[in-house]
Order: C-alpha cells, then sequence, then structure tokens
C-alpha cells in the first residue's frame, strides 16, 4: 500500500489573516492592519508572502529557496485559523492538528527567498543540492534510521540529467521511512522510499500466488480479507458512516466489533470534520450501549491515518477518565520546537471502557499509530496482530526547482513515557502476534486476528 503524502501535505500549508503595523513614534496613532510582508515558520522551512491579497508559498533551505504554491488561496486550506499575537507573531491553531504553527514576521524579503534565490530549473546539480539540504535541514530520524547523510552530499558530482531520479531514490531508500516520498507527476516519477519495507513485512507469512508484488495484489487480498469479515463473521449485517471510515456490528451477544478504516474525510470541509465525526461516534456508541455487549474489538489494521485529532476524538470514547495520550516536537536546526503534549479526556454520553482488544498491523499508520498511542496503555486495553508501520510525524512536503514534490518526516512523536516508537512501530506482546495476512487465512478463509481476538476476550469470561 502506498501511502499518499501528498493528501496530507495540507496539515502543513497553512492561512494568513490580517495582522497589525506598530508605530515607533511616542504620539498614540491609529495604524491601518495589513497582511502584507512576509511570514517565517522556521520549523517548517515555510515563507508566505502576501501582497495586497495574493500570496506566494515558499519552501527554503540552506541554499535557496523554490516555490511551492505561486497563487495560493487561503480558501483551499480550510480548517487552520491564525491569531496574530503580537505584530510580529501569528499562531495558527486547528482542530485537526495536535500542535500550533508559529509564524514570524520578516523584516524584508533580503532574508529568505532573495529573487536570485529562487530556482526554477532542471539543472540536476542545482536540484540535488536542494534535495539534499531539505533532508539535512528538516529531517528528523537520520540517526533513528541509521543513515550517515553527510557522507551522501559529494555525490552532487555525479549527478546527471539521466541519472537524477535513480541518484536521490537510492538516496531516501535507505530511510525505510513510509513518510518519505519522490514525486515528479510530469515525468511519472513516484518513489515510496518505505515500500520495501512495508512488502516486506506484509509477505513475511505469504507465499505462492498470494505473494503481494503490485497494487494491485494488495487490492485483491485487501477485498478478500473485508469480504471474508464482512460475510463469514457478521453475515453481512453492519453499520457504516456515510464517509465509509468506521463499519461496526456485533460478533455475538457479548462481543462487539468496530473496524476504523480512516482518520480523515468524515466530512467533505475540514471545518466540520470533528462535529461530522462526533455525529457519527455517537450513532455508534448508543448502538454499542443499546447492545448490551461487554467486550468490544477495535480494528484498526487497515487504517492509513488522517488527522491526529480525529484519533483522540475517537479515543476518547473508550477512556475511563482524562489520561495522557501523546507528545510531539519538530526539527528546529539542532533542536527541537518546544513539545507539545496531548491528553484524552472522555466525551460523549457513553464511554465503552471494558475490556477491549485493539488490533493492529504494519498497515497501521499515522494518526492511526496515533490513537494506538492513546489506547496502548489504558488497563483494559489488550494489542493484538502485528507492529504498526513506525511512521508518526505529520510529513512535510517540499518542492524542489524543478518543480518534483519531496515529502518528509520533521516530527518526533512520543508516548505518555517519552518513549518514541519511530521505525519499530507499536506492536503487541509475542503471544499475540498475529500477521494480517497469511496462506492459512486465505486458504481457509478466516481471520486470525478476529479468532484469537474473540478468544482472549472468552477467557476473561
Amino acid at each position: 500500500m502506498i501511502l499518499d503524502f501528498l493528501k496530507r501535505c495540507f496539515l502543513w500549508i497553512v492561512l494568513v489573516s490580517i495582522i497589525g503595523c506598530q508605530s515607533d513614534d511616542d504620539t498614540p496613532v491609529v495604524v491601518e492592519e495589513t497582511e502584507n510582508g512576509f511570514w517565517l515558520a522556521a520549523d517548517k522551512g515555510y515563507i508566505i508572502e502576501i501582497n495586497d491579497g495574493r500570496s506566494v508559498l515558499y519552501n527554503v533551505n540552506s541554499v535557496g529557496c523554490a516555490i511551492l504554491d505561486d497563487d495560493f488561496k487561503t480558501e483551499e486550506f480550510a480548517g487552520l485559523q491564525l491569531d496574530l499575537v503580537n505584530t510580529n507573531e501569528l499562531i495558527g491553531t486547528s482542530e485537526l492538528i495536535a500542535s500550533d504553527i508559529k509564524f514570524i514576521r520578516l523584516e524584508n524579503q533580503n532574508e529568505f527567498c532573495l529573487p536570485d534565490q529562487i530556482f526554477q530549473t532542471e539543472d540536476p546539480k542545482i536540484n540535488f543540492d536542494h534535495f539534499w539540504n531539505i533532508f539535512n535541514d528538516y529531517y528528523a530520524f537520520f540517526e533513528t534510521r541509521n543513515v550517515n547523510w553527510v557522507q551522501y552530499k559529494n555525490l552532487r558530482e555525479q549527478v546527471t540529467s539521466e541519472n537524477f531520479y535513480e541518484t536521490i531514490g537510492e538516496l531516501v531508500l535507505l530511510l525505510n521511512d513510509g513518510h518519505v516520498a519522490i514525486e515528479d507527476e510530469e515525468n511519472n516519477i513516484g518513489i515510496d522510499a518505505g515500500l520495501p519495507g512495508l512488502l516486506e513485512r506484509l509477505n513475511a507469512s505469504l507465499s505462492g500466488d498470494l505473494i503481494i508484488d503490485s497494487g494491485e495484489d494488495y487490492d485483491k487480498l485487501y477485498n478478500q480479507r473485508l469480504e471474508v469479515i464482512a460475510l463469514n463473521y457478521f453475515r453481512g449485517e453492519f453499520e457504516v458512516d456515510e464517509s465509509g471510515n468506521i463499519a461496526w456490528s456485533m460478533l455475538n451477544s457479548d462481543i462487539g466489533y468496530i473496524n476504523i478504516l480512516g482518520m480523515a474525510g468524515y466530512s467533505s470541509d475540514e471545518l466540520t470534520e470533528i462535529q461530522t465525526l462526533n455525529t457519527v461516534l455517537d450513532r455508534m456508541m448508543n448502538d454499542i450501549k443499546s447492545s448490551g455487549v461487554s467486550k468490544l474489538i477495535i480494528d484498526t489494521r487497515f487504517n492509513g491515518g488522517g488527522y491526529d485529532m480525529v484519533s483522540v476524538e475517537i479515543a476518547s470514547r473508550f477512556v475511563d477518565q482524562e489520561r495522557p495520550g501523546f507528545s510531539k516536537k519538530a526539527r528546529l536546526g539542532d533542536s527541537f520546537t518546544e513539545s507539545t503534549s496531548v491528553s484524552v479526556t472522555p466525551k460523549g454520553d457513553f464511554q465503552f471502557t471494558d475490556d477491549i482488544v485493539l488490533l493492529t498491523s504494519p498497515l497501521t499508520a499515522s494518526a492511526a499509530e496515533i490513537f494506538a498511542l492513546c489506547m496502548k496503555d489504558l488497563p483494559y486495553v489488550t494489542l493484538l496482530g502485528d507492529n504498526t508501520y513506525g511512521v508518526f510525524s505529520d510529513i512535510l512536503v517540499h518542492v524542489l526547482p524543478n518543480g518534483a514534490s519531496v515529502g518528509l518526516s520533521n516530527e518526533v512523536y512520543s508516548d505518555a513515557q517519552g518513549v518514541v516508537y519511530e521505525g519499530v512501530g507499536i506492536g503487541p506482546s509475542q503471544e499475540n502476534n498475529i500477521p494480517l495476512f497469511s496462506n492459512d487465512d486465505f486458504d481457509e478463509e478466516k481471520d486470525s486476528g478476529i479468532d484469537r481476538a474473540i478468544q482472549l476476550l472468552s477467557v476473561n469470561d
């Protein structure tokens, strides 16, 4: 499964509203507020230039600047609100984003993005310089991924137009990071740095014709598995929200089942995403309460992520009291931004706090892993399945001077105890390790994860 990093890039593309100017004159004067100017989010390498209502979004690194969007329209990125802290600082907040984004006014254009620094060129050496420095400036996990990035800087001298994508593709593949990708639509280039490692994990218990070698192979197994769950375990009787993101049903009179397939897309408008989600959650929790089930299976094995705060909202329906969820910080130079901590508080008229089995897999990624962070330490929750993907950061997107997009991880997430699961994922104890796909499951049209969950929950009777 190839994670589409561009669908999430708007988490870091922000909106700008009206800001004020101040006077150095001691005499009180009325100054017309203006949004014109340059604003820098240093940890993201983003600069927004506002000029009489027209906006240009740049991304910067140590060797220069490129235009990310030359006609940046705020209405295309709804959901984030910007508040003026003072004349020189804006703070962006959103219901969907776990941490604020800080923008500082630049006095003028000279500090970044000088006209002769704004590159639009196919020159492979200039593009390599930008590529290497984007990662060198903002990527957070060289040590975690055991990659000495500095030693590859000299590859610049070997880069040509013919081998450019081959060269940078080999470098990002070293990172084995599912939130690192390169995409050049014009030249039909798409490189997912985490895909080889993900396929290796998914194929670990498969053989023969079931080996996944392509997206079509994956889609076939994915659809077969969901069909087995729907028909063999629930006889086709289940509820699903309008977006198709959550399905729920009853396995029997005592055990309920929830499948959370995504952490985004509950509404077509990001401004109403949380509101729409909570309407769905109210309906689902009412069904669970009225069913009288005392045990629950929550399945996130096919969940590729979405918004962090969607995960927190869902987790709020399964906590007995306010509990710490996770913390996050972003790389900023040789250090990090101030850490943001997020707690999970009970919400809704009913919270299910009896025995829960949480199913995870290598496909459980990004915001779905945030859900696992919020749930894993609850005393009534047991993890079962396989380790999650191990890619927690929101994806930072920059463009190269040739127009290609580059996505990378620049945030570090940790659990309530400060443990970082990047690269390894969150997983169950050894005795509860069940692969997502296996030959036996497909041959016998069963789901060993659900079978094991039922067994665990039945033992607790």
